[in-house]
C-alpha cells in the first residue's frame, strides 16, 4: 500500500530523476534485458540504440513521481500507455519482471545512500499502485475486444488478401482472417500490432491503420525503414497468401465527433492514420482541411486517392509541400517545409477548428509552435507522442 511516507520519498526524488533519469533508465532497459530476455520482443530494438524508448520511459516516471498525488493529472500519458500496452499484449505477469528490474537498477545507479531500503519500499509500493492501474485498465480492452462482434482475445491468424506499392517506399497489405470470420472495429486513427519472426527472433511491431473500419479486413501501409528489420521483412518476404499473426487494434490517437472544420497535417509516413479519419470525415458535412508533406512526388503516398476524394467531396480541399521538386513529377503547391505562413493562408479564416497532425518529431514540433502561433486553440489540438514532454514545446 503506497502510504504518505512513501508519497512524500516518491516526491522528493524527482530532482533526482530529472538530472539522472535517462540514465538511470537506461541501464533498466540494460537489467530488464539480461534478467528476462523473454520480454525483448515487445521492445523495438531500433528506439533502443536511439534512445528513443530510455527517454520516453524517463519521462513517464518523472511525470508519475511529479503528480503522485494527483494521478488524474496523467489522463492522456496513462491512455497513451495503456493503449501500447494492451496493442502489444502487456499481461499481469510482465509487471513484476519490469518492477524487479526498476527496483534493481534504482539501487545500481543511485547507489545504497541513495536509494536506501526506505526509498526502494517505496518505489516498490509506488510501482505496484501503477501496475495493478494500468494491468487493470488493460483488461477492460482485452475484455472489450473479445466480446465483440469479429473481437478476440490475443494472438489471430491472417492472410495478406492484397499488397499494393503506394510510392517509392511504402506498401500496403490488406489481412483477412484465416478463419474466414468478421474482425472487430476500430476507430479512425488507431493501430495494430503484427507479430512476426525474423532471423529466429519474434518481433511485436504497430502499425496504423490506413483504410476505414470495415468489419471484413485491416489494412496497413508499412515505410521501408533502412534499418528497420520488420519493415524490411515486410516488404520483401510477406506477399499475398501467406500467414501473418495480429493482436486486436488499439490507440488513443482517435477522430473525435465534432462539427468544427477538420484540419490533417501529416508528414511522411504520418499520413496513414489520416486516411482512415479522412473517410470518416468525408462521410459527415465537415469541412476537411487536408496537408500533406513528403520529400519528393516519389514518395508521396496515396496522392491520387487524395485527388480523387477532393474531386467527389468539394468539402475537401488538400494541399501538398515537397522539400525538394522532382524533374517533371507531380507538382506540389509549395516546396520546402510547412511554414506558418502556409497554415496561416489554407486554414480556415476563422481559427477554431480541431487539428491532428502526425509525423516525424521535428515536423511534429514545428506544427505545434504554428497552430498555437495563429491562434488554434491547444484544446483542439490533437497529436500522439510517447516521447520527452519537452520534446514538442
Amino acid at each position: 500500500m503506497l502510504t504518505p511516507e512513501h508519497r512524500a520519498i516518491i516526491t522528493a526524488t524527482v530532482p533526482i530523476l530529472k538530472e539522472g533519469g535517462e540514465t538511470l533508465t537506461r541501464h533498466f532497459y540494460l537489467k530488464l534485458f539480461n534478467d528476462f530476455p523473454e520480454v525483448q520482443p515487445f521492445f523495438n530494438q531500433t528506439h533502443q540504440h536511439g534512445g528513443t524508448q530510455q527517454r520516453a520511459l524517463a519521462n513517464s516516471i518523472l511525470m508519475y513521481a511529479s503528480n503522485i498525488e494527483r494521478l488524474e493529472e496523467l489522463g492522456p500519458l496513462v491512455k497513451t500507455i495503456i493503449n501500447k500496452h494492451a496493442a502489444l499484449q502487456i499481461l499481469p505477469e510482465h509487471y513484476p519482471k519490469v518492477g524487479a528490474a526498476l527496483l534493481g537498477a534504482i539501487r545500481e545507479v543511485l547507489g545504497a545512500e541513495v536509494a536506501t531500503d526506505a526509498v526502494i519500499e517505496a518505489w516498490a509500493s509506488a510501482y505496484g499502485q501503477l501496475a495493478d492501474i494500468l494491468a487493470g485498465a488493460e483488461e477492460q480492452i482485452y475484455q472489450a475486444n473479445e466480446q465483440a462482434e469479429g473481437g478476440w482475445r490475443g494472438a489471430r491468424e491472417f492472410k495478406v488478401a492484397a499488397k499494393t506499392v503506394e510510392s517509392d517506399e511504402i506498401t500496403s497489405f490488406v489481412f483477412a482472417p484465416a478463419d474466414g470470420g468478421k474482425v472487430v472495429s476500430f476507430l479512425p486513427g488507431q493501430y495494430i500490432t503484427v507479430l512476426v519472426t525474423v532471423a529466429g527472433q519474434e518481433m511485436r511491431r504497430q502499425y496504423s491503420l490506413s483504410a476505414e473500419s470495415n468489419g471484413a479486413t485491416y489494412r496497413i501501409s508499412v515505410k521501408r525503414e533502412p534499418d528497420g528489420k520488420v519493415s524490411n521483412h515486410l516488404h520483401d518476404q510477406l506477399n499475398e497468401g501467406d500467414s501473418i499473426t495480429l493482436f486486436p487494434p488499439a490507440g488513443a490517437f482517435t477522430l473525435a465527433e465534432s462539427d468544427k472544420p477538420l484540419v490533417l497535417i501529416s508528414g511522411g509516413v504520418g499520413i496513414t492514420p489520416t486516411l482512415a479519419m479522412l473517410s470518416a470525415a468525408l462521410r459527415t458535412r465537415r469541412p476537411v482541411h487536408f496537408i500533406h508533406a513528403a520529400r519528393h512526388a516519389g514518395v508521396h503516398a496515396f496522392r491520387k486517392h487524395i485527388d480523387q476524394l477532393a474531386e467527389q467531396h468539394p468539402q475537401l480541399t488538400r494541399y501538398y509541400v515537397y522539400e525538394q521538386e522532382q524533374g517533371s513529377g507531380a507538382k506540389a503547391h509549395a516546396t520546402g517545409y510547412i511554414g506558418k505562413a502556409h497554415l496561416a493562408d489554407w486554414l480556415p479564416e476563422s481559427r477554431d477548428v480541431e487539428a491532428y497532425f502526425l509525423g516525424p518529431t521535428p515536423f511534429m514540433k514545428a506544427m505545434k509552435s504554428h497552430l498555437r502561433e495563429l491562434g488554434v486553440p491547444e484544446a483542439q489540438t490533437y497529436y500522439e507522442f510517447f516521447g520527452p514532454a519537452e520534446a514538442l514545446q
